[in-house]
């Protein structure tokens, strides 16, 4: 296949691309992504064609058209070795498992990741290998499998070395931080996510910092710690996102974990306040996650005494974990409604 990849058209489009990501304009780098890819296909460039496609597939994950992504990144990953290296095909299924997650397939999600993980083989790329088994267990820890989650975890700790990218172990450690915290060793979990919040800078990359924050601020609030570190991820996250900005969804999870603090600190009216605009915009949410919004909202209501309205709120909470194939949670969300206690607990 020729290489075509200086030609003025292609490298037109994918600076645009390039630049409206740098920009957070995910929607408009997809778009300029795909005419790159185009331009690709039709020069006979099938190497420029896999990685612009690729980066569409990758901004239209960011711009919330999980499904287009999860579509796209199929077509990748399926694309004969001839065309694509058995690193590529890792790649794509890596993003495929993002995106099939985000649209609640959770199982999907942890196939497509594991077939990731066997294809990169024992002397993987250490960064690859890295963000295959993030997926993995993701999707496992989502699904409620946290025993599969946790010694995949412990795999990935193995993997941790001195020499890696400081950006990459504090992912590794992010992920492995959730996954304790979901597993109730909440000291490993607060251990891991403050060594994940020692290797990343804000001044490397804001809108990760901000992701950070807001996903550990939620794994606290999640194991009952709602001390003045939570609040300072909270607030950290709020910063950071007024300054590089984020997707609705971005701004609901923050929302959400926002709620989530308020509740805990006792002020349940302002919290259902918060809970509201969240659940009322939950079709911009992940299933999962959407569940967890109306498991909180729930808690709230019935501890303020609207029983009715808290029970409405758990079968709602109990239909989410259900269609993101998160059976085990809908089964505790289920228990809660039959249970004597004044109050439904998470």
């Amino acid at each position: 296949m020729s290489e075509n990849r200086g030609t003025p058209s292609y490298a037109a489009a994918e600076l645009r691309a390039r630049e409206y990501r740098a920009g957070h304009e995910f929607a408009k780098a997809a778009d300029s992504a795909r005419n790159a890819a185009e331009t690709a296909r039709q020069e006979g460039d099938a190497s420029g064609w896999w990685n612009m496609a690729f980066f569409q597939a990758e901004n239209l994950l960011d711009a919330g058209n999980v499904g287009e992504a999860a579509d796209l990144a199929r077509t990748l990953a399926e694309t004969p070795l001839g065309d694509a290296s058995s690193r590529d095909r890792a790649r794509a299924l890596i993003l495929l498992a993002k995106s099939v997650q985000g649209s609640g397939l959770l199982d999907d999600a942890a196939e497509a990741a594991r077939s990731a993980v066997g294809l990169l083989g024992d002397d993987a790329d250490a960064e690859f290998e890295v963000h295959a088994r993030q997926a993995l267990i993701a999707a496992l820890a989502e699904s409620g499998k946290l025993e599969e989650a946790w010694e995949e975890s412990l795999a990935l700790s193995a993997r941790i070395s001195d020499d890696m990218d400081d950006q990459l172990a504090g992912k590794a450690y992010w992920v492995i931080g959730n996954v304790a915290f979901l597993c109730n060793k909440v000291e490993e979990g607060l251990e891991h996510h403050e060594l994940a919040a020692d290797t990343f800078s804000p001044s490397s990359n804001l809108d990760v910092w901000a992701k950070f924050n807001k996903a550990s601020a939620a794994m606290r609030l999640a194991a009952g710690v709602a001390d003045t570190g939570t609040l300072r991820c909270i607030e950290r996250a709020e910063l950071a996102t007024d300054i590089v900005g984020g997707s609705e969804e971005d701004i609901l999870l923050l929302r959400y974990v926002r709620a989530h603090w308020t509740f805990l600190a006792g002020d349940v009216p302002a919290a259902i306040v918060l809970l509201n605009e969240v659940t009322g915009s939950a079709d911009k949410l992940p299933p999962q996650t959407a569940g967890e919004a109306y498991l909180l909202l729930a808690r709230a209501e019935a501890s303020d005494g609207r029983r009715k309205a808290a029970e409405l709120s758990v079968r709602r909470s109990m239909e989410y974990f259900e269609t993101a194939g998160a059976h085990q949670r809908a089964a505790q969300a289920g228990a809660l409604l039959s249970s004597d206690a004044d109050a439904p607990t998470a």
